[in-house]
């Protein structure tokens, strides 16, 4: 199953995360299909960045956004 998924990048508590597609049995910070944008907790307020077209043709074809990132979409307003 494919899945939208956040990737943990950065260093030590200072936590960067990849909105990535990838198949939902590689590991989370593993290989990955496609990359759609990033999000940044770090700073004030957070940054979301996503490419909703990108978004939106893998939610089209099948594929499962996790709870977060479904979370950050509706924040961006790729879905309602």
């Amino acid at each position: 199953m494919v899945k939208i998924r956040l990737r943990r990048m950065g260093g030590h508590k200072k936590p960067f995360y990849r909105v990535v597609v990838a198949d939902s049995r590689n590991a989370r910070n593993g290989r990955f299909i496609e990359e759609i944008g990033y999000y940044d907790p770090m700073v004030e307020p957070p940054v979301i960045k996503i490419d909703g077209e990108a978004a939106k043709k893998w939610l089209g074809t099948g594929a499962k956004a996790s709870d977060t990132v479904r979370d950050l979409l509706k924040k961006s307003g790729v879905i309602e």
